[in-house]
């Protein structure tokens, strides 16, 4: 198997309008976050999915650590990860993972890994390592994961959740109509199946997903699979502008405005949802840290 993407499209990326454009990221905190990572030998996904974010983020020492190595089985049309035939796992990796989380201060983490198809548990039992490695060394941290579907491996979800997560995040990405030619290795109701299943395990684990927009759905579709988490009992919607990564990815078919961002924030409130974050810019671990304690404050104020 190649580490090179199939080709999906081959045109050029379409220009960012004024509200996609970042810094590039210059300051010394960012610097320290990336040799950090290095000397750790740990991955990012903010690195590895090109992620428009890593400036601000780095700079307040925020990274997204991705476990199991950084080549994924799959080859999603809108990913920049690797993929191919991954490396065996680093068995030291938890105890890095946790190293890092020490050394950089967080509070709250984020942790996310690539897809391990080639594994008999997906790398569930690893997940679970990771997490324990972190509680061990910060107990105070709060650790949200976003977890690949596991699919075709049954009782995997259930073994990450019973490892209680603060969040448990897990993305749709788009909606069903565009399943085969986005994320053709996955499916859209064993995604959404993850989600409610993750409630059935844990009924107090938070849990989260997130929608690109930008591919060539429509509004309609976009609201559908709002009422389809909702009826997951999925408690945090993120909404993010999809960005073509290279030329060999799925292109941009509009860019959604900062405006419809905004309606699609309120029509998400009104569902239920007790977070919401939808602007162009918004990632799944994007202000992760913040976004949890008002997620913990909206549980609060809906139970008192």
């Amino acid at each position: 198997m190649s580490n090179v993407k199939p080709i999906v499209e081959n045109a050029p990326r379409a220009p960012k309008p004024a509200w996609l454009r970042v810094k590039a990221p210059t300051s010394m905190e960012y610097q320290q976050t990336r040799k950090l990572m290095r000397d750790l030998k740990l991955h990012t996904v903010c690195e590895e999915a090109a992620c428009p974010n890593i400036g601000e983020c780095w700079s307040q020492k925020h990274a997204t650590m991705m476990i199991l190595g950084d080549i994924c089985t799959r080859a999603c049309a809108f990913c920049n990860v690797k993929t191919g035939k991954p490396n065996p796992i680093d068995a030291e990796e938890p105890g890095h993972v946790a190293e890092a989380v020490r050394s950089l201060g967080l509070k709250h983490v984020v942790l996310t890994s690539v897809d391990r198809d080639d594994m008999e548990d997906g790398g569930a039992a690893h997940w679970v390592q990771v997490i324990q490695a972190v509680r061990a060394a910060t107990p105070s941290t709060t650790i949200e994961v976003l977890t690949p579907d596991f699919r075709k491996k049954i009782g995997m979800v259930d073994l990450v959740a019973a490892a209680r997560p603060d969040v448990y995040n897990h993305n749709l990405e788009t909606v069903p109509r565009l399943y085969r030619k986005i994320r053709a290795s996955a499916r859209y109701y064993t995604s959404l199946r993850l989600l409610e299943r993750v409630k059935e395990v844990e009924p107090n684990l938070f849990t989260k997903s997130g929608l690109m927009v930008g591919l060539g759905e429509d509004r309609e579709e976009v609201l559908q699979v709002m009422d389809d988490m909702r009826a997951a009992n999925v408690d945090f919607i993120t909404i993010g502008q999809y960005l073509q990564p290279t030329p060999r990815h799925a292109k941009v078919e509009r860019f959604v405005t900062p405006e419809e961002f905004a309606e699609y924030e309120r029509i998400a409130r009104a569902k239920g949802f007790l977070m919401v974050s939808a602007t162009p810019l918004t990632r799944s671990s994007y202000h992760a840290d913040a976004d949890f304690a008002r997620l913990k404050a909206a549980r609060e104020a809906q139970n008192a």
